[in-house]
């Protein structure tokens, strides 16, 4: 019987799953961070070293990013 965590990481995997079919690149990473941040929760409950780092890296590459499209992005008016 699934856990509460197993919850937690079918969830990161549905939303990193979803990103991939957004076809605004804003909304791509933003929904990738989400299920990112669900499974850096994941990686803590079970107490995997791995996914965590590899996941707080690639939120920090999607935060970048999107940082870096927002402040291109010329003003709407």
């Amino acid at each position: 019987m699934p856990t509460y965590i197993d919850y937690i990481g079918y969830a990161a995997s549905l939303f990193v799953l979803l990103s991939f079919f957004m076809k605004k690149i804003a909304t791509l990473r933003t929904v990738n961070i989400v299920g990112c941040s669900f499974f850096i929760a994941y990686g803590f409950l079970i107490s995997s070293i791995p996914i965590i780092i590899t996941n707080v890296a690639i939120v920090l590459v999607n935060s970048y990013y999107l940082m870096q499209y927002y402040i291109k992005r010329e003003p709407e008016s």
